[in-house]
């Protein structure tokens, strides 16, 4: 059967024309479908879950077979249920710094400046599409650690529920801590551009430095504790104050964080800018 050939001035006709040069909303196409085609994704998606949901329900299993001396007017439960976050935040981490960093170790990052050279749009299309995906994951986290936790708490009659105060902006908080906590990870990777090294940064900045800040003089622990981002963000996520803590208020512990975050991603967005991919 013969094939009928189109000449090539014929099928640029056929062709629909260019509109102009990719915009913003084309980047974040991409993005999404960058992160959604990656197996790695996924699975650390799925550990964030299991990884959240399970630390919290082992934590409140083992409060609940010994509930002696456990006030429940002082006791968190809320926290409690939600203490799988204190290692949830290494997990979203690595995403974090891969989101950017697997671009340079494959060379693909070239490929995608060169389909949209405004670096600027791409930098940020990767991160707003990396933080609703991590938002909507950790609200899936946060919910079902907290009703996992409750569930479990409410044998030794220790449960909280959702009307009241402070538990829904704490859940809700957990969400944005890890949300925080990945993007803190986003810029590092944008700055230093090496799988290894952003994350090592990042679990250093919220899990070592935490760590380290134990070993100081008591008298100095209540002046720089709530200024380590984990330590500062992680009372979002608490309904109540643990008295005699030198710490912020919820929301101001958790500016901190994002502030730690917002550095990270400025210096990366210069970075990014400026360097030779």
């Amino acid at each position: 059967m013969a094939t009928t050939q189109i000449a090539p001035a014929a099928r640029e006709r056929l062709l629909p024309p260019q509109t102009g040069r990719a915009g913003f909303g084309d980047a974040l196409r991409s993005e999404f479908t960058k992160i959604k085609s990656t197996r790695s994704t996924y699975w650390t998606l799925l550990a964030l879950i299991v990884v959240c949901v399970g630390i919290g329900a082992l934590t409140c299993a083992g409060t609940a077979s010994h509930p002696q001396g456990i006030s429940a007017a002082g006791f968190d439960a809320t926290q409690q249920s939600l203490a799988g976050l204190y290692v949830g935040q290494l997990v979203i981490a690595v995403l974090g710094a891969l989101t950017i960093t697997s671009e340079y170790s494959t060379g693909m990052i070239r490929t995608s400046l060169t389909v949209q050279p405004r670096r600027g749009v791409v930098f940020a299309a990767k991160g707003v599409v990396f933080a609703v995906v991590t938002l909507i994951i950790g609200l899936i986290t946060s919910f079902g650690s907290f009703f996992v936790g409750q569930a479990i708490l409410s044998h030794a009659h220790l449960s909280a529920s959702l009307g009241q105060p402070n538990v829904l902006r704490a859940v809700i908080g957990g969400a944005l801590f890890l949300t925080a906590c990945g993007m803190l990870a986003y810029g590092l990777g944008a700055i230093l551009r090496h799988t290894a090294a952003a994350i090592s940064a990042a679990i250093g900045l919220l899990f070592v430095l935490t760590v380290l800040v134990q070993f100081l003089p008591h008298s100095w622990q209540d002046s720089v504790d709530k200024w380590m981002p984990a330590l500062a963000g992680s009372q979002v996520w608490a309904t109540k104050v643990t008295p005699g803590a030198h710490q912020f208020p919820a929301w101001g512990g958790f500016a901190v964080l994002a502030g730690y975050a917002a550095v990270a991603i400025i210096a990366g967005l210069v970075c990014f800018r400026t360097r030779d991919a």
